[in-house]
């Protein structure tokens, strides 16, 4: 009898210990993080100094793919925030980049932009923005419509497309105004802010964050995996003749009256994860019954990046500061929800060149690309071959549009005219690598190579006549700093990682995409794949 007593008790005290151990059947809420410009390398570069719980938690906690890469060309803010939500590439979800040429309109589009609606809150020329131009839905909306719309979905960034995009088609955005320091909406959204954001504008943080110079967290000469603080290759801020520590933001403000100052320091960081704070509190998210999603997007180590590069110790100083950021909030989710009860991922939206000075300093191959000059060349080539005439109508994000209105007017085929221009570039252009005709695009299928995320990036209706590879380090012209959009790997080559619910701790070389993301999402919390999604799930995360 004792022993059979005994069976009882331990098999009574297993299904307890089960219990007590098994994950809640869906995470109360998803925490999606891009870093604007992040490269892979960062999580490993500045470790030693990362404290604990930040990037290192992310790292020893969840599970990393350490190979990830974006899959199609150009790598932009834009397209990568879409990509990575909808799960598919801008061939598909029709995001070809931050701005693009529109031939029926003869101008210009922004990604977010959206002239039916305006703004509220905020200063009306940065209200016209909504999600409309993207033609899939995102994870977000699926979450969504699996619930029938119960779920919430909040989007904040400091850049409108950052926060417009992910939030998806159903969802609500909330971004940052440079001219007014508050966070904002368009009536795509709300017809008015809701109390919490009233609240969190009232309290001044954009002024509170500028009042104070922006000073390195650690002594600066112990920032030894940054190059010299003062040297040629950084952009210095407007009105400020030296890039070096510390930058006086109180003076600079003074001389610009600008909030937008904001976005080049790591207090932009901060001031997104405070009105992420103030999100989830004021929308109660993931504590209503069903699974939620705030989508945060630190667009600030772009703007530092682009101006400072990957090498300065801006870059180094925003990446120490915003690890501890991090933890913070990490810390903040487990209070709120409870440790293996609210699922994370953090990736980015693309990652960054070097400087092009600075590599030539070191003797590596690289060079600027005059698009001007280019322009000038390729206008003068076709008026002596095809005769006079407006015959490029635009050249932006290294792709060539064709009048072919003017092409048909005078009997000439548009594919002779790619042809022929392409074959000039090529011969003409050391910094030029490879040209593709959008007749190649069309007909012909690649699947490997550039040319084959030149395709994954080519839409049939928006995209140009030509396509444009550089070669490696080369970049189009810039006065100082650097960018990013090639297919190289420097642009790449970005983080993928993902901590809490379900998730198992480990690491992983395997070739992945930044498209698998969402895939990864659907699996997990049981949701049909957004409607044009092209990834797979990322199996290793799956467990």
């Amino acid at each position: 009898m004792k022993s059979f007593l005994s069976v009882i008790l331990i098999v009574i005290s297993s299904i307890t210990a089960f219990a007590q151990n098994k994950s809640p059947e869906k995470p109360k809420i998803v925490v999606g993080i891009v870093v604007d410009q992040m490269r892979q390398e960062y999580f490993y570069k500045y470790q030693e100094r990362y404290s604990e719980g930040g990037f290192k938690r992310l790292m020893n906690e969840g599970f990393i793919m350490k190979n990830a890469h974006y899959n199609y060309i150009p790598t932009y803010t834009g397209p990568g925030h879409a990509s990575v939500y909808t799960g598919t590439t801008p061939a598909t979800h029709g995001i070809i980049a931050n701005n693009w040429y529109v031939r029926n309109l003869d101008r210009m589009i922004y990604c977010a932009e959206d002239s039916t609606v305006t703004a509220v809150g905020g200063s009306e020329k940065s209200g016209q923005i909504s999600p409309r131009n993207m033609l899939s839905t995102t994870i977000s909306d699926e979450m969504r419509f699996s619930t029938n719309k119960r779920s919430k979905v909040v989007g904040i960034a400091l850049k409108d497309r950052g926060a417009s995009l992910p939030a998806g088609h159903t969802g609500d955005a909330y971004w940052y105004d440079s001219k007014t320091g508050e966070f904002m909406t368009s009536t795509y959204y709300h017809e008015e802010l809701p109390d919490w954001v009233k609240a969190l504008n009232n309290q001044k943080l954009a002024e509170k964050y500028l009042s104070q110079k922006w000073e390195t967290l650690f002594p600066i000469e112990t920032y030894i995996q940054s190059i010299a603080d003062d040297n040629p290759f950084e952009g210095p801020f407007i009105g400020m003749e030296t890039t070096s520590f510390p930058h006086d933001l109180p003076a600079l403000m003074e001389d610009n009256d600008n909030y937008g100052l904001i976005s080049t320091t790591p207090f932009g960081n901060s001031i997104t994860l405070d009105m992420a704070y103030a999100a989830i509190e004021g929308e109660q998210l993931g504590k209503r019954g069903e699974t939620d999603l705030l989508a945060v997007s630190f667009s600030s180590p772009d703007y530092i990046g682009h101006r400072f590069g990957p090498t300065s110790v801006e870059i180094e100083d925003n990446y120490l500061r915003l690890d501890r950021d991090l933890e913070k909030f990490l810390n903040f989710l487990d209070q709120e929800y409870g440790k293996g009860e609210y699922l994370v991922f953090l990736t980015a939206d693309h990652a960054v060149a070097d400087i092009v000075d600075y590599m030539l300093s070191e003797n590596v191959p690289a060079g600027n690309f005059n698009t001007r000059s280019v322009l000038t060349q390729m206008r003068g080539f076709c008026a002596i071959n095809y005769g006079e005439g407006n015959w490029v109508s635009n050249f932006s994000n290294e792709q060539v549009f064709f009048n072919h209105e003017l092409a048909k007017e005078k009997g000439i085929e548009v594919e002779k005219i790619q042809r022929e221009v392409a074959e000039f570039l090529l011969a003409r252009y050391p910094g030029i690598k490879e040209v593709y005709t959008a007749t190649d695009m069309r007909r012909l299928e690649y699947l490997e190579g550039r040319k084959s995320l030149l395709q994954m990036g080519y839409n049939h209706k928006a995209s140009g006549d030509l396509l444009l590879i550089l070669e490696p380090a080369w970049l189009s012209s810039s006065w100082k700093g650097t960018t990013h959009g090639t297919g190289y790997t420097y642009d790449t080559h970005v983080p993928i990682v993902f901590m809490g619910w379900n998730v198992p701790q480990g690491s992983s070389s395997r070739y992945v995409t930044i498209t698998d993301i969402a895939p990864t999402l659907s699996m997990m919390l049981g949701t049909r794949l957004p409607n044009g999604s092209s990834g797979q799930p990322i199996l290793e995360i799956l467990n």
